[in-house]
């Protein structure tokens, strides 16, 4: 099956590469130029690679809301 149509790669290329080491869409792009086009396969090389969870919501489905946020907060300094 395709993954990548403008380059004609196909998801066992995708996992071939990801088993010599890519571990993100950026490598898996070095490798084969998968998802430098249009884009349109990015979220697919991520689900491949295992990456197409966010973190957090999978903190929020466990009952961690305190955990999910905690990453989420961003400290501003304050005004003079």
């Amino acid at each position: 099956m395709y993954v990548c149509s403008c380059f004609g790669v196909t998801e066992k290329q995708v996992k071939e590469h990801a088993e010599a080491g890519a571990s993100t869409p950026r490598q898996i792009a070095s490798a084969c130029k998968a998802g430098t086009d249009c884009g349109s396969c990015v979220r697919r090389i991520q689900a491949i690679l295992g990456r197409g969870n966010c973190p957090r919501r999978e903190l929020l489905d466990q009952g961690m809301p305190a955990l999910a946020a905690e990453d989420a907060v961003v400290e501003l300094p304050e005004a003079a």
